[in-house]
């Protein structure tokens, strides 16, 4: 009989991504007290919140998910986050902008190119204070933005809450320092290696519920800066700015907004994959928030956002 050493079964990319977040998960739950999973709807912040139902099963999610609510969310979003919730069993904390901005916490931008979403950074970091959370897990990506790719796994944060890319621990092969002084916590990011295409893939693999506003749907739009805006309520439209019915999808989800729509006759996981595989748009290119300047998403990571 021959035997086959265990070495040679090899792991498609796909399963050694999976076993690799998997790992990072369950160092999480071992090293820290109290983490918290960073929940936006998102289809990454999805598959973490996957990943992390997987490393645990049969038992039930160790980890509560936290939702930064700017109040501009998508409808479909919201949809998606509570029936996932009541699938799951899990318990949903919910950090709402608008009272940020009622408390007197943080002030609402104005003018046409107003959005909430830097307002997400003095929410989220209140409420991981209140909640004493030492860690926040993530679904960001090194391949997502340059500022991204600074990014260790375990990303430490001060007591201020805030990102130093020049002071961040050294990661040799799978070992994790998750060691912190008082008042301090790590974001940690168990997809960080992972691409777009990745995840897709993934989704498909794993056949993962997704929000309908993922695929092609017919949207009124509008046209800003070469970007497709939704035409919801929470925006302000230019004298010059028409709206219309285009047939669009996200890439990426986030705040009304900033989030962009890309013109798409995606109506499947696998004709999604095919439409990245042939894209020269990058994801984050969607993104409206990252243009506001060469270091957008730096100098929000640097003063505590996701």
């Amino acid at each position: 009989m021959n035997i086959i050493p265990m070495s040679y079964h090899k792991l498609t990319h796909l399963k050694e991504l999976e076993a690799e977040s998997i790992y990072i998960i369950r160092e999480v739950a071992a090293q820290f007290e109290k983490p918290v999973i960073l929940f936006s709807g998102g289809k990454d912040s999805i598959v973490v919140t996957h990943l992390a139902y997987k490393a645990f099963y049969p038992a039930k999610l160790p980890f509560p998910l936290l939702h930064i609510d700017t109040g501009h969310n998508f409808a479909e979003t919201i949809e998606y986050r509570d029936a996932l919730v009541e699938k799951l069993g899990a318990t949903l904390i919910v950090g709402s902008v608008q009272e940020s901005i009622d408390k007197g916490r943080v002030k609402e931008e104005n003018g046409y190119d107003a959005s909430r979403n830097k307002l997400q950074t003095t929410t989220l970091l209140d409420v991981i204070e209140e909640g004493k959370f030492d860690a926040a897990i993530g679904g960001a990506r090194r391949d997502e933005e340059k500022a991204r790719a600074k990014e260790r796994i375990f990303s430490h944060r001060d007591d201020f809450g805030q990102w130093n890319p020049k002071n961040q621990r050294p990661e040799l092969w799978n070992i994790f320092n998750g060691h912190k002084n008082m008042g301090e916590h790590f974001r940690v990011f168990p997809i960080s290696n992972w691409t777009e295409m990745d995840v897709w893939q993934y989704i498909l693999q794993e056949q993962i519920e997704m929000p309908s506003i993922y695929y092609t749907h017919e949207r009124t739009v509008f046209q800003r800066d070469g970007q497709w805006l939704a035409a919801e309520p929470c925006m302000k439209l230019r004298p010059t700015e028409t709206v219309e019915v285009r047939r669009v999808r996200c890439r990426t989800i986030g705040d009304i907004s900033c989030t962009g729509l890309a013109l798409s006759e995606a109506h499947t996981l696998e004709d999604i994959i095919e439409e990245i595989a042939v894209t020269r748009v990058t994801e984050r290119g969607s993104r409206a928030d990252d243009k506001r300047s060469e270091t957008a998403m730096e100098d929000r990571k640097k003063s505590g956002y996701f």
